[in-house]
């Protein structure tokens, strides 16, 4: 077997369109996206949603299909690609135009990042069959990266009855690989862990490539699939991704699960722990690569959150209705909040004012706790004082009454570190209150 470390990375396919010609053809492929943000840019007030986050109101749906000239069902998935291509970006209520519409007719890097951004949501463009159990919606989404390398490596048509065997091949896999528990009846492992329907697994290969087709990643012929450059230079992109990382000195965690992964990545510069998530993003759907990622911020250990969230910044567009969602969790929310600032283009140095006080002082706590659990005294200190407080007295009033379950051991763990005898002395005490529930 080749070693994983020392693999090479994929060639090109031959015949790869160059950069600004890709470029070009994401922006043919986003052409109604483009106008339909452009015209919301003209209509402010237009886009509000009507009680539904992210979607457009009827009326509004009506009046861009007229003077578009689409129908409104075209109008509403165009809104869809452009908010998941980063065209469109939500403030609270009202949509605008995001920074990406801005770079379009100018920058080619953003025009292919966005469309690779739809790429990677392929699987949210249209609604899987209502009627199939969303256990096999989701293997067949895990399984679609083994059918894309497929269509990338034969350079040219791949009949559906061969992606059809090779999908039954890989979801059987998946199946196998999760049935832990042994059955007393031998009949209940061969339903959950044998062969998958096949009559099922055909409507749901149907589904996935139709909608792959939809984001412009491959062409349907008469019972054929074809990827197109685009889609090709796409799955070429993640599988070097994948190979490069591979060889770096953390390349063991594209394999790992979110949590592994993500302290895996804990030491590395910024630069190095992106390209790392890049990789490890690439090696998995979407949809559930943002799932176990959040899985993972909602642990006890605070490090894993902020590591999550870096992780999910990558993701960009697609992840954004998940983390909207996470808002409502109160561990995750001040995480969220920033999250979506920044996604909506806040500037870096206003970000921290979409949180309460509350909420920054229980972010504050919830980064000491991580700096407690994984890093070195010096930082806890450097962490005190960088609180923006008037004094610590005032500081430490506050973290009493936010309510953090870790604000005891991170009190204990700043008396311990300070080196100010007189400091200590007062953060040891407001930790005794806490855990005493003292005044």
């Amino acid at each position: 077997m080749t070693n994983r470390r020392t693999r090479p990375a994929p060639r090109p396919p031959a015949g790869t369109p160059a950069p600004a010609e890709l470029a070009n053809r994401a922006r043919a492929s986003l052409a109604d996206e483009v106008r339909l943000t452009r015209w919301t840019a003209a209509h402010p007030g237009d886009a509000s949603d009507d009680g539904r986050p992210g979607t457009l109101p009827a009326a509004t749906a009506e009046r861009a299909a007229t003077d578009l000239r689409l129908t409104p069902g075209q109008i509403r998935a165009a809104w869809d690609r452009a908010r998941l291509a980063g065209l469109v970006e939500m403030h609270g209520t009202s949509a605008r135009p995001g920074w990406r519409l801005r770079a379009w007719d100018s920058d080619d890097s953003a025009v292919l990042r966005g469309w690779v951004a739809l790429f990677d949501a392929w699987s949210l463009i249209h609604p899987a069959p209502a009627d199939l159990a969303p256990e096999v919606v989701a293997e067949v989404v895990e399984a679609m990266p083994q059918l894309l390398s497929l269509l990338q490596l034969s350079a040219g048509p791949v009949t559906v009855p061969a992606l059809l065997d090779l999908l039954g091949q890989r979801v059987a896999e998946l199946r196998d690989e999760r049935c832990e528990v042994p059955y007393e009846n031998p009949e209940d492992a061969a339903d959950t862990a044998g062969a998958p329907d096949p009559a099922a697994l055909a409507r749901l290969l149907r589904w996935a490539l139709g909608a792959l087709a939809a984001v412009d990643a491959l062409t349907l012929g008469p019972k054929r699939a074809t990827l197109t450059p685009l889609g090709s230079w796409a799955v070429w992109v993640k599988l070097e991704q994948i190979c490069v990382a591979a060889q770096s000195p953390a390349g063991g965690n594209i394999e790992q699960p979110a949590a592994n992964m993500l302290l895996g990545c804990a030491r590395l510069t910024p630069g190095a722990a992106r390209a790392e998530y890049r990789a490890w993003l690439a090696a998995r759907p979407v949809g559930s690569a943002i799932a176990e990622l959040l899985q993972a911020a909602r642990g006890e250990d605070a490090l894993l959150r902020g590591l999550a969230f870096e992780a999910l910044r990558v993701v960009g567009a697609p992840a954004e209705p998940d983390v909207r969602a996470a808002a409502a969790d109160p561990t995750l929310r001040p995480y969220a909040l920033l999250w979506l600032a920044e996604h909506d283009g806040a500037d870096p140095e206003d970000v921290q004012e979409v949180l309460t006080r509350e909420e920054s002082t229980w972010l504050w706590v919830d980064t000491a706790a991580a700096v407690a659990d994984h890093g070195e005294n010096e930082l806890l200190v450097r962490h005190l004082d960088s609180a923006v407080r008037t004094t610590v007295p005032h500081l430490l009033d506050e973290v009493r009454a936010v309510g953090h379950p870790r604000t005891v051991q991170v009190l204990v763990a700043l008396a311990a570190a300070h080196p100010d005898p007189a400091l200590a002395k007062a953060v040891r005490r407001a930790a005794f209150q806490v855990h005493t529930g003292g005044a």
